[in-house]
């Protein structure tokens, strides 16, 4: 099955060059209408459709945009994105079936409806130590079928979309064939033993000179034979340290700091992104010549709150690159969509307003919820209809959720002793981390605006990031009080995905020192900008 939405308004591409104009296909409205291209809630520019299927937006700054049509009320909304440097931000997606006869539209229109900026092709290659060495057509190390007429082509459709094609390698696996090859440089446990993942593969040290020059060698012949604009380097976690089948004690975060720098040098033109699996070894590879901080969390990062501290780490590492969290929402497997849809809102909430994006969606009609990715969940239209807002949402607002100098402000803005900006609710407590029972608040700063991210815990018995969700409870009224700046009525707007999904303003009135916004209902997230010197008084 692939997502059919009847009528939509669909990007030709997932980001925009400064330049050029911006299409947008109209897909299934015919009547005639108004388009409005907004920025940060503000009306950049009004065009009329006259129903033939396409629009042309002129050349726009780079930045986030949300784009809306208006037939006789009927509005009909995406997002676009325009960027110089197509590397600066990474919504990642994934393909992970290369079948003679399996459907191609679908990725393109997934890529262009969610502006994902990369594409993982998940074990698209023969063998984990042989890349290329099954000929144009075989069946790979799970047995699944693979055609590589179909993955040129996927990497073909990935490109003409706007996005960047990166195969999947994992950098320090073996499978028993080829095992005699390579057993000489094993990780080794005790008694001689090879790690090793399951019963199919075993693992050597990633840094070794003659297997670094094979496995970069691989990625060069991918590259050539396919196309890739890189590659997802994968690793399972561990061991840490090992001795090396030649009595070589080996530091496996420092192997792969080598690894990737030995990549950079082959393929300087490469997208590169490591997975560090568990936060290991973020410290190290944070900083390596790759394009992305790209995380796999596990026990013991289980709760919203642990998710959120493990961006702000990488965030600090990582130099500005994008931080991309592979958060699997195993939960749609065991619960009704309504409830693991609510699950997966908290987690991108969580995400988002720390400054990360989420590797969940991809093929035409899927979602992760397994690492391995052929293991995939079909969405139902509610899930997909909630993707396309979020990141709708995530595309227009990126400049005050996931620009590299944003900053957390919180304690030194909120609470009783600062007393310069901050929220509250009748019915419910405001929390600095996510505590269920209560809304979770964070200040943050850019370009001389404060964003206030306000996430509903309320009614949840804890904060599990992938576990059934219940409703989002009712905080009550909210009220958000700003210590004003003399001369000046602050401006006042708010964002819900779940809602029309860009800034509106909200009333402001001034209490003596203070400027008060009554603001309105909160579901899951809603988003609080404030700019403090927004119009002079009188």
């Amino acid at each position: 099955m692939t997502i059919s939405i009847l009528r939509e308004l669909l990007p030709r591409l997932a980001t925009f060059k400064p330049s050029g104009q911006i299409e947008i296909e109209v897909r299934g409205i015919a009547a005639p209408g108004t388009v409005t291209v907004w920025h940060l809630g503000d009306r950049i520019a009004e065009l009329a459709y006259d129903g033939n299927g396409a629009l042309s937006v002129p050349p726009l700054l780079p930045g986030g945009y949300g784009i809306e049509l208006d037939c006789d009320g009927e509005v009909f909304r995406t997002a676009v994105e325009v960027a110089e440097d197509l590397r600066a931000r990474l919504r990642y997606g994934f393909v992970a079936s290369y079948a003679p006869d399996r459907e191609l539209q679908g990725v393109r229109d997934t890529v262009r409806r969610l502006h994902l900026t990369g594409v993982q092709f998940y074990d698209w290659a023969y063998r984990h130590a042989d890349l290329m060495g099954g000929g144009e057509s075989y069946r790979d190390a799970l047995d699944q079928p693979v055609s590589l007429e179909i993955v040129r082509s996927l990497v073909h459709m990935v490109k003409t979309a706007g996005c960047r094609a990166l195969g999947y390698a994992a950098v320090y696996a073996v499978g028993p064939k080829e095992w005699g090859l390579w057993n000489h440089r094993a990780l080794l446990k005790g008694a001689g033993e090879a790690y090793g993942l399951g019963d199919f593969l075993l693992l050597v040290d990633p840094a070794a000179e003659d297997w670094l020059t094979h496995f970069i060698g691989d990625l060069e012949r991918a590259t050539e034979a396919l196309g890739f604009d890189g590659f997802h380097l994968d690793q399972y976690g561990y061991p840490k340290q090992a001795v090396r089948a030649d009595g070589a004690v080996v530091d496996v975060g420092a192997s792969f700091a080598a690894l990737i720098e030995a990549a950079r040098i082959a393929l300087p033109g490469s997208h590169l992104v490591f997975n560090n699996v568990n936060d290991f070894p973020t410290w190290r590879t944070a900083t390596s010549p790759q394009d992305a901080v790209y995380v796999e969390p596990w026990e013991p990062q289980l709760t919203l709150d642990s998710l959120a501290r493990t961006v702000s780490r990488a965030r600090s590492l990582s130099g500005g690159k994008p931080v991309v969290v592979a958060a699997y929402q195993h939960v749609y497997d065991k619960a009704e969509s309504a409830e693991a849809d609510r699950a997966t809102a908290l987690t991108m909430a969580a995400l988002y307003s720390h400054g990360a994006t989420q590797l969940l969606a991809g093929e035409g009609d899927r979602i992760l919820v397994d690492p391995y990715y052929v293991r995939n969940h079909v969405v139902e239209p509610s899930t997909a209809a909630m993707l396309k807002r979020w990141y709708d949402f995530l595309v227009a607002h990126d400049s005050l959720l996931l620009a590299p100098e944003i900053v957390d402000v919180t304690t030194s803005y909120v609470g009783a002793y600062n007393g310069d900006l901050d929220v509250s609710f009748a019915d419910a407590g405001i929390t600095e981390t996510a505590t269920a029972g209560s809304v979770w608040r964070r200040v943050t700063e850019v370009g001389g605006r404060m964003i206030v991210h306000l996430i509903n815990l309320v009614g949840q018995p804890d904060t599990l990031w992938d576990a059934p969700r219940a409703s989002p409870g009712n905080p009550g009224a909210a009220r958000l009080t700003i210590r004003r700046i003399d001369g000046f009525v602050p401006r006042v707007a708010i964002a819900d995905p779940d809602g029309i999904g860009r800034l509106t303003d909200v009333p402001v009135t001034m209490e003596g020192p203070n400027a008060i916004a009554d603001l309105p209902p909160l579901s899951i997230w809603q988003m609080v900008v404030v700019d403090l010197t927004g119009r002079r008084t009188a």
